[in-house]
């Protein structure tokens, strides 16, 4: 059974959101602050996270950041929930690292639904890259979903992991977002656009930060995103 920590500190939410999941087949464990979850995820093993940002002690936010900053943890699906809808709200969350994000108020059958996605997406490699190449300068491990740039280690989250293995199964291919989208998120995803450029962008300076003279992600407006052979 896949067990979820919910981190939620609005009481009627919560029972809603635990019922909803708990009919569903699934095993949720909740937190009232950021304290009590990240010692939870200390103390237990999780397969998914759900994450209100607005809290008592600090944000949901605070607790992804961290998530994608733990190598035990990095992997581990997140999906976001807030009562902000404004699209900057949306984008940061992605930008930490957050797979998913849902907006109060919401259905709770969705809110499983998008749940499942994320389990049955992280039940499988990211994409369909499970034969990405090496290409001068990377070097990838799809099963251990570990990668290095120049020698140096990664620290990507899933969905960053899924865009650069799916760009190095064709290097040197213009990939378009929808193509990449498809392959890292899933036909189901309610994802867009925005969400694969978001992640490029956080990939690209992650890539930058070891070489900052060059950026092997080519971009090719209106087409798409391609790994740059030539440089």
């Amino acid at each position: 059974m896949n067990r979820l920590l919910l981190l939620e500190d609005d009481p009627a939410i919560a029972k809603t959101v635990v019922y909803a999941i708990e009919r569903a087949g699934l095993n949720v464990t909740h937190c009232l602050l950021v304290r009590d979850a990240l010692r939870q995820l200390e103390i237990t093993s999780f397969d998914a996270l759900v994450l209100d940002v607005g809290l008592p002690d600090g944000s949901g936010l605070d607790v992804c950041r961290q998530v994608r900053a733990h190598a035990a943890w990095q992997h581990l699906p997140v999906l976001m929930l807030s009562a902000h809808g404004e699209e900057i709200d949306r984008v940061l969350g992605l930008e930490l690292g957050a797979d998913d994000y849902v907006t109060k108020p919401f259905s709770p059958r969705e809110l499983v639904a998008r749940i499942r996605g994320l389990l049955r997406r992280a039940q499988t490699p990211s994409g369909s890259a499970t034969a990405a190449p090496e290409l001068a300068g990377f070097s990838l491990d799809i099963e251990g979903q570990r990668a290095s740039w120049q020698g140096q280690p990664l620290t990507l989250t899933r969905r960053e992991f899924g865009l650069l293995a799916e760009l190095l199964r064709q290097p040197g291919r213009i990939r378009s977002r929808d193509a990449l989208l498809a392959a890292v998120w899933g036909n189901d995803s309610e994802s867009t656009d925005r969400t694969v450029d978001t992640h490029i962008k956080t990939l690209r300076a992650k890539l930058q930060r070891i070489t900052p003279e060059r950026d092997p992600i080519a971009t090719h407006r209106g087409l798409g995103y391609a790994i740059d052979i030539a440089g």
